[in-house]
């Protein structure tokens, strides 16, 4: 009996590690839309004003 119980207990840490990774990649993507999409929004922006252009004189 004592190993049946030793496997329930494997598969629920299995399954909570998991949903752990699940929530880590989750959690990476939002941030790397969140923390990268506005700066290539900005970035594009000003290319599209002339901001990255040289002066002429």
């Amino acid at each position: 009996m004592k190993n049946k119980k030793a496997k329930k207990i494997q598969f629920k840490s299995n399954k909570k590690s998991q949903e752990l990774g699940q929530t880590k990649n989750s959690a990476k993507l939002v941030l790397f839309i969140f923390g990268i999409g506005p700066i290539i929004g900005i970035a594009i922006f000003l290319y599209s004003k002339g901001f990255f252009n040289s002066p002429t004189m």
